[in-house]
């Protein structure tokens, strides 16, 4: 994977006239931005942000606002979830975590495998970093599909006051099973990326990669949580009231 070295613009130099590669060295999180645009920023890092929209026929002020949005991304909800009835609950957790799974699974999949492809042969971690993701990812994809078919339906309907017939706690303690294999992978990638830290020569698919996996770990904890500690325990309350 050849890359260029990241350019460092002088202080005050506008966004659009600082290199693809500056931009995502700096906040990795902007790579989402520039992969949805298709701007390569790791082999072609070494053009200006107006240079690249222009090369891809981009408006240089939709990739601003992107960068823009993306910087206010991970800040913290003006409210909290866990107060959300069961119902909405489960509504929000397909919305917010499950959406963004299914956006950044395969974008983290194409990094992952290619890092491994490049520097798997000197870093052998790299191989069994993608390994472990892609059995983390099909097992992911498995676990919403239930969740979203299954046991979201049977848990608003019991919050609607629908009757439903059927245990709750076999699902329940299926998707925890599940919930303990992801955590178990996440602290499998965590070691095997050194605490996600790229090493000081890595290219910026390298170091978009390790964040991406950080981020990803950040929001399945959220999202495990919200279902463990407040969703599951509340269906289980309705169902017990229901009976």
């Amino acid at each position: 994977m050849s890359h260029h070295p990241n350019i460092i613009s002088p202080p005050g130099t506008t966004t659009a006239d600082r290199t693809v590669g500056e931009l995502v060295a700096e906040r990795p999180g902007r790579s989402r931005v520039f992969q949805d645009f298709k701007i390569d920023f790791c082999c072609q890092g070494g053009r200006t942000l107006r240079e690249a929209c222009e090369r891809r026929g981009v408006a240089l002020e939709s990739i601003l606002e992107q960068l823009e949005a993306e910087q206010h991304r991970n800040k913290v909800p003006d409210f909290n979830p866990a107060e959300l009835p069961p119902a909405a609950l489960a509504d929000y957790i397909v919305e917010k975590h499950h959406t963004f799974l299914r956006q950044e699974l395969p974008r983290l999949h194409m990094m992952a495998e290619r890092v491994a492809q490049v520097h798997g042969g000197h870093t052998p971690s790299l191989v069994t970093l993608f390994e472990v993701f892609k059995g983390m990812e099909d097992e992911l994809i498995s676990h919403m599909a239930k969740e979203e078919q299954v046991l979201f339906p049977a848990i608003k309907a019991l919050d609607e006051g629908i009757p439903f017939f059927g245990p709750l706690d076999g699902p329940i303690a299926c998707m925890m099973h599940e919930h303990e294999d992801a955590g178990s992978a996440l602290a499998e990638m965590r070691a095997l990326s050194h605490d996600y830290s790229p090493p000081i020569e890595a290219c910026n698919t390298y170091r978009a990669l390790f964040a991406g996996l950080q981020d990803l770990e950040e929001d399945l904890h959220r999202h495990i949580h919200l279902e463990n500690s407040i969703l599951f325990p509340a269906a289980q309350q309705l169902a017990s009231a229901a009976g």
